[in-house]
């Protein structure tokens, strides 16, 4: 559960750079979403990789 939190929490601080990005034009907004977005990627492969092994224990 750990994880997911992890999840919400740093989507919410790219909520910030989203905006930066899209409504004010700031392109060093857009590298810190791409560095953030393929953090959330790793994160979601942990996160299902940890709920295969434990779907398969029990």
């Amino acid at each position: 559960m750990k994880k997911f939190e992890e999840v919400k929490s740093l989507l919410t601080a790219l909520e910030a750079d989203a905006d930066k990005f899209y409504n004010k034009g700031n392109s060093a907004a857009g590298t810190r979403i791409r560095k953030g977005m393929q953090d959330l990627k790793n994160l979601a492969q942990a996160i299902r990789l940890e709920v295969q092994d434990t779907k398969n224990k029990a």
